[in-house]
C-alpha cells in the first residue's frame, strides 16, 4: 500500500491519500478524541501524539496537528496508523456511525433561498475545498446572513476568512441577491 500526502493551505493540516475509498458518501469530522470513538481509523490516528483533529472525505484523510509538533516527527507515525488500519480489515466507521451529508436542515419562508445556497455550495464550493482537505457545510440562514461550518483543513486555516469573505460570500451574493454576508460557525 502506498499512501500519498499533500500539503493544504492550513500549515497545521496534512492530507493523506490512501489510494482507496475512505468514505463511500459524505464526510466525517472528528475534532476530538471523544468524537473519534465512532471510527476505528480515527481512533488509531488519534493515538499518535500531537494529533488534534481528523477529517474523512471520499478518498482522503486530513489530519490536524498541534502547533508544538513538527510534521517530520509525526507524519511517519500517522502513515503507519493508516496503513495498519487498512491492513487490519476493520471498517473505517463503526457499525453505529454514519458519515454526514453535511448540510443542516432548513424549512420556512427562506426554503427556496436555502436550496439555492446549498446547490451552489455543493456544485462550486465543496469540490474545491475537498481538494484542499476540508469541507464547508450549510449551518443556517437568517436575515441575509449565511452561516457555514468549516471542517478538516478549513477549520482554523489562516486563509479561511479570506476564503469565506472573498470567495464564498462574493459567489453567493452574485447569484443570490438575498445573501448579505457569510459567517463561520463552530459546531
Amino acid at each position: 500500500m502506498f499512501i500519498q500526502t499533500e500539503s493544504t493551505p492550513n500549515p497545521a493540516t496534512l492530507k493523506f491519500l490512501p489510494g482507496q475509498t475512505v468514505l463511500d458518501a459524505g464526510t466525517a469530522d472528528f475534532p476530538s478524541v471523544e468524537a473519534a470513538e465512532k471510527s476505528p481509523l480515527a481512533t488509531r490516528i488519534f493515538a499518535v501524539n500531537g494529533v488534534t483533529g481528523v477529517f474523512f472525505g471520499n478518498d482522503f484523510v486530513t489530519v490536524t496537528k498541534s502547533d508544538d509538533m513538527d510534521w517530520d516527527h509525526i507524519k511517519p507515525a500517522i502513515l503507519g496508523a493508516v496503513m495498519e488500519h487498512y491492513q487490519s480489515g476493520q471498517p473505517v466507521m463503526g457499525a453505529d456511525a454514519d458519515a454526514a451529508a453535511g448540510h443542516a436542515e432548513h424549512t420556512g419562508e427562506d426554503a427556496e433561498i436555502v436550496h439555492q445556497i446549498k446547490d451552489l455550495l455543493d456544485s462550486r464550493v465543496r469540490p474545491a475545498v475537498a481538494q484542499d482537505g476540508g469541507d464547508i457545510t450549510f449551518h443556517g440562514f437568517d436575515r441575509g446572513i449565511v452561516y457555514l461550518h468549516m471542517q478538516g483543513a478549513c477549520a482554523g486555516c489562516p486563509s479561511s476568512t479570506i476564503t469565506l469573505k472573498m470567495g464564498i460570500e462574493n459567489l453567493l451574493r452574485h447569484y443570490i441577491p438575498e445573501v448579505v454576508e457569510v459567517r463561520p460557525v463552530a459546531v
